[in-house]
């Protein structure tokens, strides 16, 4: 049987590959199945089609608009992800890896798609922070706000996890507006192109949305100017040479990375053999060395214990490694299956006869090992004892990216942070501890080296996600050695595909550019009480001012009464007048609140159907017997939330008998259309 064609899509249109094409062995056997690559390719080509229509495409739908359009692509990736777990066993991985790289990438886009819709506007234009004043009287004000960048972005991603690897990129930049061209490591990208089948076929995507590289990107980079991204998961050789690229670094074209990590994981000093946490880190650091065979960026490389306990974490995880079966991945009873490929098998065995000249392998032989004379690129579970930690420099600097880790003791949490940071920066460390002082002094001392710090005991361990497991509500990335970049992080990884503008003007210019009301804009008068209309029909800025009421001892006697709030300063005009803030007696601001809406709710039943909340709540004067209040009630803006309702956000002020301020907050309810 020939080889099987992976091709790219490019402009709308597949295409095979050519003779220059490079073959991709199956993991297991060992054996050529697929070929990807086509020298031909044109990127200018590639480019043109994604400014030009993927990106108007993209940009003329909302961030809601976008935020369903991932959802319904994951939920069809969802009901075809079978297909995507029988062909991601050539990559060596076994079922449980699937669900990680594919369930997860799934889970993924849906946290984006909630996000996109909870958390961003219904509208083109993110608002970013408070609306800042910079005039004296509030007529010239400034704003932050972010819009899609208007180039593509390239996400260049690595071999080990072909479908999140993409989607946890992609569905970012489809939120934020920006069409994407996806380039997949080869040894794997037969696993991402039919994902990116799977999606394009659904019709979702907009035309110019996604194209697919199988193979070399060729001279793209040298094509990009300052409106795109790249985003590279990787090796640091490859990192450094892609952000060398001279176009790239004359116009300042934004560039992520994410690359090598020695990560590492730390048994707290107050933790015992036999204790709860103990056999968690136990778990933490097999599963760790063990998942995706140890080809994951986050897996846990060097594991830190106090040197009083390094024999019995020793004995521990060699017994538990010894559980492990490794093997054909579609067998049930295999726990680790191969490496990516024989390439990479030796590119493991290179990097460990660097650590065995400064640790002594403890377990796991390469050579004898049950799977030793297989074709496939398979490996033992290996780990190293270094003695003298301080004087190496491989363990701290050398990422073996397989089933490979390094013990090594210290003798306090200063030295164990030390040894920890001498990694020069990583994704993610951890620390199992049940002593919050030990957490605090990790955190200080170690957090500006690492992306992530991820802290577990026994309080936590029932729920808690696991050492190497990046979540989309978290940042992901790390300083130095680990690229320097940051992914994912919920709505920040959508604004680095945006562009953060300082807006300055009147308050109805930011309004009109934010679809947002501002202090300071022209009022709109209601043709009838708001709460009589419809959500569509209301309008940005429309306004009414209530009648007034009158606050009377009476009044504050029985709220006291009735809710039982008798705090002195409502019921004792002496005491209240020893207090810095009160003129006499005041009146409970949760009673204002409860006047506030008595003076403009519409109590007929009509298109308003919940108040569901308040926000931004602030007492500004205090209010004595014989003061009126007055409302001013403004719809800010506007949010659909499904088919029959939508979120309307009003801004609520109260106002005395001199005009001055008393409470300001933002009332939320949900509208009828």
């Amino acid at each position: 049987m020939g080889l099987q064609d992976i091709s790219s899509y490019v402009a709308g249109h597949w295409v095979r590959p050519d003779s220059g094409a490079r073959e991709i062995e199956n993991a297991i056997t060992g054996q050529a199945f697929a070929r990807a690559g086509n020298a031909t390719l044109n990127a200018g080509t590639m480019l043109e089609h994604a400014r030009t229509v993927g990106g108007p495409n993209l940009r003329r739908l909302s961030f809601h608009d976008r935020a369903r359009m991932l959802k319904a692509l994951a939920l069809h990736l969802g009901a075809h992800k079978q297909a995507l777990y029988d062909l991601s066993f050539a990559t060596g991985a076994t079922q449980a890896d699937h669900l990680i790289d594919i369930d997860g990438g799934i889970g993924t886009m849906l946290v984006f798609a909630s996000k996109g819709r909870r958390e961003m506007p219904d509208g083109h234009v993110y608002v970013d922070g408070d609306v800042e004043q910079i005039s004296r009287k509030g007529s010239f004000l400034g704003q932050h706000i972010c819009t899609p960048l208007q180039g593509v972005a390239v996400h260049i991603n690595a071999f080990n996890f072909p479908v999140w690897g993409m989607l946890e990129k992609l569905a970012p930049a489809l939120l934020a507006g920006m069409p994407a061209i996806v380039k997949p490591a080869t040894a794997t990208c037969y696993v991402t192109e039919l994902a990116v089948r799977i999606m394009l076929d659904s019709g979702l995507l907009p035309e110019g949305a996604l194209q697919l590289v199988s193979g070399s990107l060729g001279d793209m980079l040298d094509h990009l100017d300052c409106q795109d991204v790249v985003s590279f998961t990787g090796s640091t050789n490859t990192a450094l040479q892609l952000r060398s690229n001279p176009n790239i670094l004359q116009n300042s074209i934004r560039f992520t990375a994410e690359q090598d990590s020695l990560n590492g994981s730390i048994l707290g000093p107050d933790v015992q053999p036999g204790s709860p946490e103990f056999d968690l880190f136990l778990k933490e650091v097999q599963r760790e060395m063990t998942t995706k065979a140890g080809q994951k960026c986050t897996a846990i490389r060097r594991i830190l214990a106090p040197q009083s306990s390094i024999d019995a974490v020793i004995n521990a995880l060699k017994a538990r490694l010894s559980e492990i079966t490794v093997g054909d991945p579609t067998q049930k009873e295999t726990d680790m299956g191969a490496l990516v490929s024989a390439a990479q098998k030796r590119d493991v065995l290179a990097k460990i006869a660097l650590i065995a000249s400064e640790a002594e392998r403890v377990f796991g032989e390469p050579d004898t090992h049950p799977m030793a004379q297989s074709k496939g690129a398979f490996l033992p579970p290996m780990l190293f004892h270094c003695a003298d930690p301080d004087n190496a420099a491989h363990i701290h600097q050398t990422e073996a990216f397989g089933p490979v880790s390094t013990i090594m003791g210290y003798r306090d949490i200063d030295h164990a942070i030390a040894l920890l940071n001498r990694g020069k920066g990583s994704l993610v460390a951890s620390v199992i501890t049940h002593d919050p002082d030990v957490a605090r002094q990790v955190a200080l001392s170690a957090g500006a080296f690492h992306g992530r710090l991820y802290f577990n005991n026994r309080d936590s361990m029932g729920e808690s996600t696991g050492h190497g497991s990046p979540l989309p509500h978290m940042v992901h990335g790390g300083p130095g050695r680990a690229g320097g970049g940051e992914e994912l992080g919920g709505i920040r990884a959508v604004l680095h595909y945006m562009q953060r503008t300082a807006i300055q003007g009147s308050p109805d210019i930011l309004s009109a550019i934010t679809g947002t009301w501002v202090p300071g804009t022209a009022e709109v008068q209601a043709p009838a009480h708001p709460f009589t209309r419809g959500f569509y029909a209301l309008m940005i800025g429309e306004t009414i001012i209530t009648a007034s009421r009158t606050v009377t001892t009476e009044d504050i006697e029985h709220f006291a009464a009735f809710t039982g709030d008798t705090f002195y300063a409502h019921m004792d005009s002496e005491a209240a007048k020893r207090n810095p803030f009160f003129p006499d007696r005041v009146a409970h601001g949760y009673l204002l609140l409860s006047f506030a809406a008595g003076l403009f709710v519409d109590p007929d039943e009509g298109p308003v159907l919940a108040n569901t909340g308040l926000d931004n709540l602030r007492f500004m004067k205090p209010v004595v017997a014989g003061d009126s209040i007055k409302v001013r009630l403004t719809v800010k803006a506007k949010t659909r939330r499904n088919d029959d309702y939508g979120e309307v956000r009003w801004h609520v002020t109260l106002t005395n008998q001199d005009d001055d301020r008393v409470a300001e907050y933002e009332l939320l309810t949900m509208n009828s259309y």
